[in-house]
């Protein structure tokens, strides 16, 4: 599999997938979304800036500025730190488990490890989501109790939302893993 082929997510932006192979039973996947636009910043300061200038002009009132600017600092800062994934990697190691990670363009990072005995299966799902069929990656894990019935389904690649063409890239080297295991 090439590293860093294009291509775009459910709603036609660009998206990379990278694939590093370590070794024959242990693969790292990562999706990469393109990093926070300066020009949409910018576009959005801009107009709330204009609107609060506007309420200020017409009231007279200097809170409405001072909001305005508290305002858009603190959402850049939160929409930073707890929305804008820059990156999600799905690290799958045959005999030990399964690891999910997320990097927020903030620098925050977000991992969950789900052990292999969990794992029932990996799969491509379908959803129906804003009126439309979209596809989805998600891990199937055991029921502890009865390892025939699921428990849960844990879906991957939240964030970026990758195509079919992508995500069956990833299901067969997953597949190739798991067949090993």
């Amino acid at each position: 599999m090439a590293d860093d082929e294009k291509f775009t997510d459910i709603n036609g932006k660009v998206i990379f997938l990278a694939c590093q192979n370590h070794s024959s039973f242990c693969r790292e996947f990562t999706v990469s979304a393109p990093k926070v636009s300066l020009r949409h910043i910018m576009m959005y300061t801009c107009s709330v800036w204009l609107v609060a200038y506007i309420v200020f002009f017409l009231t007279e009132n200097t809170a409405v500025l001072s909001g305005a600017i508290f305002v858009t600092l603190v959402g850049m800062l939160l929409h930073i730190h707890f929305v804008k994934i820059d990156h999600e990697t799905l690290l799958i190691i045959g005999s030990l488990g399964v690891q999910v990670s997320s990097s927020y363009a903030s620098g925050r990072e977000s991992t969950t490890f789900i052990e292999m005995s969990k794992i029932k299966d990996i799969v491509i799902n379908e959803a129906i989501y804003m009126q439309r069929v979209i596809y989805y990656l998600c891990i199937l894990l055991k029921d502890p109790s009865d390892p025939d019935t699921l428990s849960s389904v844990v879906p991957l690649f939240q964030s970026s939302k990758p195509r079919l063409n992508c995500l069956v890239k990833v299901y067969q080297s997953c597949q190739e893993i798991l067949a090993q295991c």
